[in-house]
């Protein structure tokens, strides 16, 4: 399942898979879609030292789970910091898949032009694709930057990210999930995680590296 072992806060999904026991797949989806959200709320816990305020919304057939670090701020909860921001803690629901087109005007707008902010390397990334049901329009949260390699399917581990997203657009309602790995306060993930509930009920999980 990736590079699990290597990167600190990842989870043994290999147990959790255990824990739920021999079931259905509908079974196991919804084992996952009540477990995964506290476990990755637990290991976020873990690994964030600043106050959070997790939230979650729904937005089509996905449950987004969030830092809504901006509210503390606004409440003066904490005091406002240059670094430290709001940011997904995980999303996960099942694909479906989409063939309008994706409001690119509204995503060109988060955060202005992403070289000049970052760097060439760098792009706008979504941690569930549009094509498979992942919101941009007034659901930034959805959005991140992401090394553009890895974005574009141009590196080995981005043809690997892309085949995961292409085997969730293929086929309709596959129970899918994206979790950023955070290494700072910031919004930018070190890593991502993707895992994709196969047909034949094994879980596919990859850890890509975003640094």
């Amino acid at each position: 399942m990736g590079m699990e072992n290597a990167v600190p806060g990842t989870l043994d999904y290999e147990l959790i898979l255990k824990e739920a026991g021999e079931c259905s797949t509908e079974a196991l989806i919804s084992f996952l879609s009540e477990e995964l959200p506290y476990l990755w709320r637990d290991a976020y816990a873990r690994m964030t030292p600043r106050a959070t305020e997790i939230v979650r919304m729904q937005r089509g057939f996905f449950e987004y789970i969030y830092d809504d670090y901006a509210t503390l701020e606004a409440s003066r909860a904490v005091p406002y910091s240059l670094d430290a921001e709001a940011r997904l803690v995980g999303v996960l629901g099942r694909s479906e898949p989409k063939i309008e087109k994706r409001d690119d005007g509204r995503l060109r707008g988060w955060v202005g032009p992403t070289e000049r902010m970052f760097g060439r390397e760098w792009g706008k990334g979504h941690f569930i694709a549009h094509s498979i049901g992942g919101a941009v329009d007034g659901w930034e949260l959805n959005v991140f930057v992401q090394r553009r390699e890895l974005s574009r399917g141009w590196s080995e581990a981005g043809r690997r990210f892309r085949d995961m997203e292409d085997y969730c657009a293929l086929r309709a309602a596959t129970f899918c999930f994206s979790r950023p790995l955070d290494v700072d306060p910031t919004a930018k993930p070190a890593f991502v995680e993707f895992g994709v509930l196969k047909s034949d009920g094994q879980l596919w999980v990859e850890c890509f590296d975003n640094r």
